[in-house]
């Protein structure tokens, strides 16, 4: 097992499948109150956007709760919902000065590992005082995580499809959230046992993380990503493996869909084609880009 974080790249393989697991939003119904409660607030707090706190609460849950950018990593989120706050013509009427996010925008676009280890080590070769804000908005989240966040089971169906899933199936943890908090909400619910091993954030993106876990291991068409957002899907594919959704709003549906049918398709090789097309589409159909306020 990997209960310290041991790296993808030491996995152990045990059988010839492998199902990546996102986590917060696919096995947590935790994404609601992570981000209303302890992102977005921080989000304002450390940006300066208490004077049009009205319109960026709505720009941040939009960006990563409701549209396609929903489960993106905790440093490109806002560098996405400060754009959107710029478009915002009742922003714009009070004069608001937009902070100028460059010199995050830069580092995410250089970083693969958008972690705060990473942050740190830029903030100490460059003093930059928004990658300072970034780095303190990042650490008030994890503050606010783990006082807030406690209690919170896994959506009903996930223990019942890990159990069947780990009969014939490696599972290792693909996430885009801070290692120690899922390692402590995995362990807190009794679900660690299930895993081969688990990463987070500090190890890389989600594709990066895929490709550490099947390098050398698995047979691509013998992997599948489960992902409740978007990026999930393009990680997958990005990596050549298969992709399921739990739908935003219809996980307890889609966790039963998966045990009863989606899992025994991946082990006997009927998932790919029109089967996986087909719930990939109506997936997408719940992550809109256009967000409500800017439709006519």
């Amino acid at each position: 097992m990997n209960p310290t974080g041991k790296p993808l790249s030491q996995l152990q393989k045990q059988h010839d499948f492998l199902v990546c697991i996102d986590s917060d939003g696919t096995v947590f119904d935790v994404m609601e109150i992570k981000h209303k409660e302890c992102f977005c607030p921080a989000f304002i707090n450390n940006f300066g956007l208490q004077a049009v706190a009205k319109y960026a609460r709505e720009c941040w849950d939009f960006v990563n709760l409701y549209s396609v950018d929903r489960g993106c990593n905790r440093f490109i989120g806002p560098l996405k919902a400060i754009a959107l706050l710029a478009e915002r013509p009742e922003v714009n009427k009070r004069g608001f000065a937009i902070p100028d996010l460059s010199s995050l925008h830069q580092w995410v676009s250089e970083e693969t590992r958008l972690g705060n280890p990473a942050l740190k080590d830029a903030i100490a070769k460059t003093q930059d005082p928004w990658l300072q804000k970034a780095l303190a908005y990042s650490l008030d989240v994890n503050e606010a995580v783990d006082k807030i966040v406690h209690d919170i089971p896994p959506f009903p169906g996930v223990r019942e499809s890990l159990a069947k899933s780990a009969a014939q199936a490696d599972i290792v943890v693909i996430s885009a959230a801070a290692q120690a908090t899922i390692t402590r909400e995995w362990t807190e619910h009794g679900l660690y046992g299930h895993l081969s091993a688990l990463a987070g954030q500090e190890v890389g993106n989600k594709t990066v993380q895929i490709q550490q876990a099947i390098e050398g291991r698995y047979d691509k068409d013998k992997v599948i990503m489960m992902g409740d957002a978007l990026g999930d899907l393009e990680s997958a594919k990005a990596n050549g493996v298969l992709f399921y959704p739990i739908l935003p709003g219809q996980e307890d549906k889609s966790w039963q869909r998966f045990h009863d049918e989606a899992l025994a398709k991946f082990l006997d090789g009927s998932y790919a084609g029109s089967y996986e097309a087909s719930l990939i589409e109506t997936f997408k159909e719940y992550l809109p880009i256009t967000p409500p306020w800017a439709q006519n």
